[in-house]
């Protein structure tokens, strides 16, 4: 379990609306965090400002803001090498998924409606706390070598920083399929971690490859994606996929499958 509790988080919330502001202010103070250590920012510039004053441990924000968007702010975050640690919530009344698909991408920790259920927000900080510090896998001491492959730098950072706090040693990146394999070909890896929607080559592609033309037609594959065409991820299945996660995801997920997987 985090030795990190709930009420040493510190919290950034980026919410333009001063009603909207005191609502969650009052639900994180609720749950047990200090309102001295919420802090509170009107537009995204702020915010990136004073993160690089005062890092906080988590980034609470509206999707639309005075300046730029919640994808614009998450991005920002994630592909920032001194800010890129800092988890990020999105609060937001936006439901059409081709908006919400880029803070998915990105490696959002949850994305909660507007308005939302305070259980809801309780959930997605409690996955912060596992995110911040995950808890480690128990395999005897087994040296693990996984296949992480994404098109998305951002998605990759934030699936191979939950894999490091699992304790995964060695963690090799691909940018899509094709580079994938190749790697395949040249190294064993323990197990395989794949997005589903990659250029060149797709997450759906490179498992039947995997299956059917590589030198470990039998290593585990679990697929992290965003994908929600239930036909594509029947064929995703029927290709020999051990298992399949959404976007966002919580530790505790990877964490079940690569035990179920590797023991």
């Amino acid at each position: 379990m985090p030795t990190i509790t709930i009420d040493q988080l510190s919290v950034l919330l980026v919410e333009p609306s001063g009603t909207q502001e005191r609502i969650i202010r009052g639900h994180l103070n609720d749950f047990g965090i200090p309102l001295e250590r919420i802090q509170t920012a009107q537009n995204g510039s702020s915010a990136l400002q004073m993160m690089r004053g005062s890092r906080p441990d988590l980034a609470i924000s509206a999707m639309y803001l005075p300046d730029m968007t919640g994808t614009d702010l998450v991005e920002a975050i994630h592909t920032s090498d001194d800010l890129h640690e800092i988890g990020y919530i999105l609060i937001s009344s936006e439901t059409n998924i081709r908006v919400l698909e880029p803070i998915r991408q990105a490696g959002a920790i949850a994305i909660l409606p507007k308005p939302y259920v305070p259980e809801q927000l309780k959930t997605a900080l409690y996955t912060t706390l596992d995110v911040l510090e995950p808890e480690p896998l128990d395999l005897d001491d087994q040296q693990l070598t996984i296949l992480l492959v994404d098109d998305s730098l951002t998605s990759r950072r934030h699936i191979r920083r939950m894999l490091e706090g699992l304790g995964v040693d060695v963690i090799v990146e691909a940018e899509n399929g094709n580079e994938a394999m190749g790697m395949i070909n040249e190294q064993f890896f323990d197990a395989i971690v794949t997005d589903y929607n990659m250029p060149e080559m797709d997450g759906k592609e490179l498992i039947d490859h995997i299956r059917n033309s590589s030198s470990q037609p039998g290593v585990p594959i679990l697929m992290i994606t965003s994908e929600q065409d239930n036909s594509r991820l029947a064929a995703v299945e029927q290709a020999g996929v051990s298992a399949i996660c959404d976007k966002p995801f919580d530790p505790e997920t990877i964490r079940s499958y690569l035990k179920n997987a590797l023991i």
